[in-house]
This record gives structure tokens, sequence and C-alpha cells, in this order.
């Protein structure tokens, strides 16, 4: 395996990581969703790099042009959900969703 591979993967993980950290700390709901996009191009950084060692290169870009359409499903309803909850808390704030009922 080659340095750039590695190089890669510490990137990958880095972003990975940063989500996570994110998704620990932050209570506003658009940054818990920046959050998840970060970890999500990680993983994609991450299945790119492996493709590319492998020499596998062109399943590797398939799953992730996969992925990113799966990916943009799930966008759009986090972004309606997201819509529904100001309209009716008028507040993005996680702790707050407690009173959502019905």
């Amino acid at each position: 395996m080659s340095n750039l591979w590695f190089l890669y993967i510490f990137f990958s993980a880095l972003l990975i990581f940063i989500g996570l950290y994110c998704l620990l700390t932050m209570r506003n709901l658009i940054r818990l969703f920046i959050a998840v996009e970060v970890i999500s191009k990680g993983v994609s950084l991450a299945i790119v790099a492996t493709g590319a060692v492998k020499n596998n290169i062109l399943l590797a870009q398939s799953l992730v042009i996969t992925y990113i359409v799966v990916e943009v499903a799930l966008v759009a309803t986090a972004l309606a959900l997201i819509i529904n909850i100001y309209k009716k808390n008028k507040s993005l704030d996680v702790r707050l969703l407690s009173r959502l009922k019905g």
C-alpha cells in the first residue's frame, strides 16, 4: 500500500471524527445535519481511496455515486423535517423537541 492511501485514510478518519464530535456537542439541528454530511463525505473518501489502492477504482466510484444518490434523498427528507420542526417550535434546539407530541 502506498503512502498516499494512508494520507487519504487519515483525512477520511479526521472528517469522520470531526463529524462525530459535532454530533456529540452541538444542539442546533442544522449543525447536526452538517455534521452528518461531514461524516458521509469522510466515508465517501475512504471508499474511493480503498478502491484506488485495490486497483478497482471503477467499482469504488460506482459505489460512491450510488451512495451520493441515496444521500440526496436523505438530505431532502431531513431538510423537510427540519423546516417543519422550525415552523412548529420556532426554534432549532434539540432540547425543545420534547414539546412535539401528536
